[in-house]
């Protein structure tokens, strides 16, 4: 490479990186970067903040602006130099057909002449001005395209600031809402179980009124039976007496035949019906209350969510999933089309990225989700050391990484004969069949992952509400010795 020019080098540093002229009154700011005394004045005019410096930002007092009279002498002797530089190599400075200096501009041409092109054929008839002039006038045009450009800037710097505001105002909202809706559903469990408490304690005590009826009614009834069992035995023993014997005490005896009618016994009280009406009622309002309940709140997360929580909980809510070839372990090989993804043998020459996964065979789905429900599928076959399931975005790629919710991943894994999901400690799951297809079921509202044996329907194991933060979530697979796959 040829050495560098030293009239060029020192060109650039006698020249203004505003106008991109020669400095004119050189001033130099407290940042220690030189600029024309008129540049640096129209950059800063109409800026009602602080002063910066054009060059490095850094923000800078204007009343410290300090004449350079030594880059002032350096700029004359850089001048003379360039004026010898140019004579010398018929460079720009100099008309090369006349060896004049280039003291015109031609505006039809729209280039540099000097005075005897001026008279000569071909530009006698164009509008040439001085090329000082022209300088300044085209240095004005582009001093306002700069203008309206930095305002522009400015203007989109502002709405950019503004979006990002706004954008976390109501990242924050929704966090609140989320929190909001978690604590109440999980209120709501106990609220039922206290109501079905005090119900079934309210039950019992009208069962205990009921018996205590009953056993004082029976007994009553249990005395009068005995009373007419002992008045007909005396009637059947006065029948086969003789006449004599017969009609003694005949009235006395017939008066009491009497007096041991049959009487109607007891009716419930009114209090204790009435107890027991009003029960069921309240019993019939308060269930017909709980199936309004889970009958209209799926249809209400529907008009506000655009999506089923029906179809959710089958499953049908599907996500197109692919995975991210930048994640990969380099032991992992992915397919084509990357759908599915086997442990190799052999270590890939693959670039060390920042997202890539080592030594932990991992990849990560290429989607990220921040809100709604998602399910996918992955065909797990007959693979003995599997996992799968989700992790957040910024979960750890270099090095050992723990495989739970505090590490930020919520999966189910096979490890040979056992299952297992992934909480702290691990949860051994003791399934009855070995799973060929497992669903991984994502809501984003409750922060919550469901897995469900695809085959047959079975959940498999739930992350309680509100486990999953809010925060980007992408599928993530973990594979040894196995082959795993998104089903299409």
């Amino acid at each position: 490479m040829a050495a560098e020019n030293p009239v060029e080098s020192l060109q650039e540093e006698v020249t203004c990186p505003i106008c991109l002229e020669y400095f004119t009154e050189p001033v130099t700011l407290e940042c220690g970067h030189n600029f024309c005394r008129a540049c640096i004045g129209q950059c800063w005019e109409g800026s009602h903040t602080a002063a910066s410096c054009p060059q490095c930002r850094e923000t800078v007092q204007r009343r410290n602006l300090r004449r350079n009279r030594q880059l002032a002498n350096v700029l004359e002797i850089a001048k003379r130099l360039s004026l010898q530089a140019a004579k010398g190599a018929g460079g720009d400075g100099v008309c090369e057909r006349h060896q004049e200096a280039l003291k015109l501009f031609c505006e039809d041409d729209q280039t540099p002449i000097c005075v005897i092109c001026r008279e000569s054929q071909d530009h006698r008839a164009h509008t040439v001005v001085p090329i000082e002039e022209a300088v300044q006038e085209y240095k004005e045009k582009i001093q306002v395209h700069l203008k309206a450009l930095r305002e522009e800037q400015e203007k989109l710097l502002g709405v950019k600031a503004t979006g990002e505001g706004k954008s976390q105002e109501y990242l924050k909202q929704t966090q609140t809402e989320r929190r909001k809706i978690v604590s109440e559903f999980q209120q709501l469990p106990q609220f039922l179980e206290e109501q079905e408490r005090l119900l079934l304690a309210q039950l019992e005590k009208l069962d205990e009124e009921i018996v205590r009826f009953q056993n004082e009614n029976v007994s009553k009834l249990s005395q009068r039976i005995s009373h007419l069992s002992e008045l007909v035995s005396e009637l059947e023993e006065k029948c086969q007496k003789p006449a004599s014997e017969f009609l003694q005490d005949i009235r006395s005896i017939l008066s009491r035949c009497e007096k041991g009618k049959f009487q109607e016994s007891e009716k419930i009280s009114p209090e204790l019906e009435e107890q027991v009406s009003g029960f069921s009622q309240k019993t019939i309002v308060l269930l017909e209350a709980l199936r309004k309940f889970k009958d209209t709140l799926p249809s209400a997360l529907e008009t506000k969510r655009g999506e089923s929580l029906g179809a959710h909980r089958q499953g049908k809510v599907t996500a197109n999933v692919t995975l991210d070839p930048d994640t990969a372990h380099p032991q992992l090989v992915l397919s084509g089309d990357r759908k599915s993804v086997r442990w190799g043998h052999i270590r890939q020459d693959l670039p060390n990225n920042p997202e890539r996964f080592d030594p932990e065979p991992c990849v990560l789905g290429s989607e990220r989700f921040t809100s709604g429900r998602h399910c996918w599928e992955v065909v797990v076959g007959d693979g003995p050391y599997w996992a799968a399931g989700v992790a957040r975005e910024s979960v750890s790629r270099k090095g050992g990484i723990s495989h739970s919710p505090e590490g930020g991943i919520w999966a189910v894994e096979r490890d040979w004969s056992q299952f297992r999901a992934l909480t702290s400690p691990a949860t051994l799951l003791p399934l009855s069949r070995v799973p060929s297809r497992i669903r991984v079921c994502l809501d984003c509202y409750q922060g919550q992952v469901t897995f469900i044996d695809a085959d047959d329907e079975v959940p498999i194991f739930t992350f309680p509400l509100g486990s999953v933060p809010g925060e980007r979530i992408r599928p993530w697979l973990w594979v040894w010795r196995a082959r795993l796959s998104l089903c299409p």
